[in-house]
C-alpha cells in the first residue's frame, strides 16, 4: 500500500464505493470519520453508516463524532495529517477542520464547478435536460462548493440515464481522479489549482419530498412532457415523481387527492409515456388514466 497519511471523512454507500477503488490503487486511509450509527427500518434497530462497516472489514481506525467540536478537534489534533478527503460526509466542517492538514481538505463534487454548488449537482443536471457533466476535485473553502478546482472531468449524460446510474459512473470517474492526485502528492509533486469563476455559479438546492409532485401528465406541450421524463429520471430513486388522482368517496375527509408514485416511464416521439405505477397503500401495477 502506498503510505499517505489522510483522512476520508464519508458515510453512504458511495463513499464506500470511492474507498473501495482507492484502495485498488493501493491508497487507504490512516483514519475514517463517519456518521453515527442510527436507527432504520420498522423496528428502529441500531445501524452502522456504510462507511464504517467498511472501515470495520479493513481493519481501519475510525471516528462517529455527533458534531465537530472542540471535543473532536482536540482528538483530531493529536495526529499528523497531510491530506483530508471528503466524499458525502454529511456535515458541514468548520474552517479549522478544512485547514488542518498540511495540504488541505479535498471534496469530491459531482458536477462541473461552479454548476450546480450544493446538495443535489446530479439531480440538477437532468432535471435540466442537461446532456454534459462532471466530476470536480475541489480545494475545500469555508463556503461551499466554491474551493479553487484541482482536478475536473466531463463525460456526456445519455437521454435515459436516470440518477443512480449517473451517480455509479460518476463515482468511479471521481475515484480515479482522486488516485491520480494521490500518486503526484505520493510523489511529492505540488497541487495547482484554479479558482472558480463566480460568475457562472448556478445552485442545487436540497431536494424535498413535495419536488417530486407532476402537476400535468397528459399534457400537449412537447416542453411539459420533457421536463416530467427529466423529473422522473432524476427523482427516480428519492423522492420520486407522483400525481394526485380523486379519492373514493369512502376517502371522504382524508388528505385531498391520492398520491400515485410513477415507477416505470418513457419519452415516446415527445410524449410522457406512464408504464408502471404504485398506487397509495397498494402494490405496483401498469398505469391506467384515472
Amino acid at each position: 500500500m502506498n503510505k499517505i497519511n489522510f483522512v476520508f471523512f464519508g458515510t453512504p454507500q458511495i463513499a464506500v464505493d470511492t474507498l473501495e477503488i482507492l484502495k485498488s490503487h493501493s491508497f487507504l486511509p490512516s483514519l475514517v470519520v463517519t456518521a453515527p450509527d442510527k436507527p432504520a427500518g420498522r423496528k428502529m434497530i441500531m445501524t452502522p453508516p456504510p462507511v464504517k462497516t467498511w472501515a470495520e472489514k479493513n481493519n481501519i481506525l475510525f471516528l462517529q463524532p455527533e458534531k465537530l467540536d472542540e471535543n473532536f478537534k482536540k482528538l483530531l489534533s493529536t495526529n499528523y495529517f497531510l491530506l483530508s478527503i471528503v466524499v458525502a460526509y454529511g456535515k458541514i466542517f468548520p474552517e479549522w477542520l478544512i485547514n488542518l492538514p498540511k495540504l488541505g481538505t479535498l471534496n469530491i463534487h459531482y458536477s462541473l464547478l461552479p454548476k450546480y454548488r450544493g446538495a443535489s449537482p446530479v439531480q440538477a443536471a437532468i432535471l435540466n435536460g442537461d446532456t454534459e457533466t462532471g466530476v470536480t476535485i475541489q480545494k475545500m473553502v469555508r463556503e461551499l462548493d466554491a474551493g479553487p478546482i484541482v482536478a475536473q472531468e466531463k463525460t456526456e449524460i445519455s437521454p435515459d440515464e436516470k440518477t443512480p446510474e449517473l451517480l455509479e459512473r460518476l463515482t468511479k470517474i471521481g475515484a480515479k481522479l482522486l488516485t491520480k492526485i494521490l500518486n503526484q502528492v505520493s510523489q511529492g509533486l505540488p497541487l495547482t489549482a484554479i479558482e472558480q469563476d463566480e460568475s457562472q455559479v448556478t445552485l442545487a438546492p436540497k431536494i424535498k419530498k413535495e419536488d417530486g409532485l407532476l402537476t400535468q401528465i397528459n399534457a400537449d406541450s412537447t416542453q411539459i412532457n420533457a421536463d416530467n421524463y427529466n423529473k422522473f429520471r432524476a427523482f427516480y430513486d428519492w423522492p420520486r415523481v407522483y400525481f394526485l388522482a380523486p379519492r373514493s368517496p369512502s376517502e371522504v375527509g382524508m388528505k385531498d387527492g391520492k398520491r400515485i408514485i410513477i415507477t416505470e416511464a418513457t419519452l415516446e416521439n415527445g410524449r410522457f409515456v406512464i408504464k408502471k405505477i404504485l398506487p397509495e397503500g397498494k402494490k405496483e401495477t401498469n398505469y391506467k388514466i384515472f
